[in-house]
């Protein structure tokens, strides 16, 4: 990620804690509101892993699948 987009993800987050924050104290600190606070902390570590990866995106490898063949006859 760029540095703005990270910037923008931080902000983003910011916000969505604050209105994690609304919502507990309107409804207490239910499981939903649980969950949504746990969600936002995840997003939050991954966003500082991809902030401490090289600035160069690696590239995905494709699985190594081996295919059997199989040969159905034609005939019935």
């Amino acid at each position: 990620m760029t540095a703005p987009e990270i910037v923008e993800l931080r902000r983003a987050l910011g916000r969505l804690r604050q209105c994690v924050g609304s919502l507990r104290s309107r409804y207490g600190d239910v499981a939903a509101v649980q969950r949504l606070a746990n969600d936002i902390e995840r997003m939050d570590i991954d966003a500082t892993e991809l902030v401490e990866l090289d600035r160069t995106p690696r590239q995905r490898e494709a699985p190594r699948v081996e295919r059997e063949v199989v040969v159905v006859p034609d005939t019935p």
